[in-house]
């Protein structure tokens, strides 16, 4: 069976999205999404993100495997991504340019903006250890600045939940984090139960950071939107931004804003790159 796609990437965080709205079932196994993602044998990518049919009043469901077969929660540069692929599947008969979107992480709604870039409502950051899950701390209590041994050193981390599970450790030089060494240690290490994502964050101004990440079940990525919203949460519990900055990431740059309502919102780009037949 012929399967035609779409190659999408947000700041260079890359992946192929599928037409998948005639079923509620992803039409490719996560076995086969490995391969797909593979950059020298398959298409290439950071994972293959489905576009089903929606649920309890949304107007899709986006599910998305890992380069690794994993399925996270949810993927902020993949839902930016993924309203850009809808809108252009919907074409002429487009009538919106607001989205629910029903995901693993709950409904997050991304807009797409004159401008060509995706505002994204995030929802709301989780900040009991529970909730993350890490047993770092009691489950009702929150992780901000709770030292962490990895890799025979110890490191201040802030835990965030955006619906999938962020530690955040804030580093002088982030250019300089052997984030190939060390990521994997901090994703399998046992105070995660669900492993996590990894931001590592150096801070320049009260409304622009740095952010370099080592994703669960991706590796090293050019950009990782939840773990950008993430790191906004992160620095403002520990009194070191505004609650709105700039997000740098190898990729480019993401605009956060945690609002005062508690809402987190994310603004970058989403840009198609080919299509193809499977």
């Amino acid at each position: 069976m012929a399967i035609e796609f779409t190659k999408y990437h947000g700041l260079g965080n890359d992946f192929i999205l599928i037409d998948n709205r005639s079923s509620s079932t992803p039409v490719i196994t996560p076995e086969e999404a490995v391969k797909l993602c593979d950059r020298h044998f398959g298409i290439g990518a950071d994972g293959v993100i489905f576009a089903l049919p929606g649920t309890n009043n949304t107007d899709y469901t986006m599910r998305i495997f890992n380069c690794d077969g994993s399925e996270p929660e949810m993927c902020g540069n993949g839902i930016r991504c993924f309203a850009g692929f809808v809108a252009d599947l919907e074409g002429e008969s487009r009538n919106k340019d607001k989205y629910q979107i029903h995901t693993l992480a709950g409904v997050i709604t991304p807009q797409l903006m004159p401008d060509g870039q995706v505002k994204v409502d995030m929802g709301l950051p989780r900040l009991l250890a529970g909730e993350i899950p890490t047993t770092l701390v009691s489950a009702d209590e929150k992780v901000i600045n709770i030292p962490l041994q990895v890799a025979g050193k110890s490191w201040d981390v802030t835990c965030v939940s955006m619906g999938n599970p962020h530690c955040i450790t804030f580093v002088e030089d982030v250019a300089a984090i052997p984030l190939e060494a060390i990521g994997p240690e901090f994703e399998h290490h046992p105070a995660f139960p669900q492993r996590i994502n990894t931001e590592f964050v150096e801070v320049v101004r009260r409304d622009y950071v740095k952010m370099r990440v080592w994703e669960r079940g991706a590796g090293i990525t050019l950009a990782c939107g939840t773990g950008a919203c993430a790191t906004l949460v992160a620095v403002v519990l520990t009194g070191k931004c505004d609650r709105t900055a700039t997000v740098e990431l190898p990729g480019g740059p993401l605009l956060i804003e945690w609002s005062d309502e508690g809402r987190l919102y994310m603004t970058g780009p989403a840009e198609k790159v080919f299509a193809g037949k499977l």
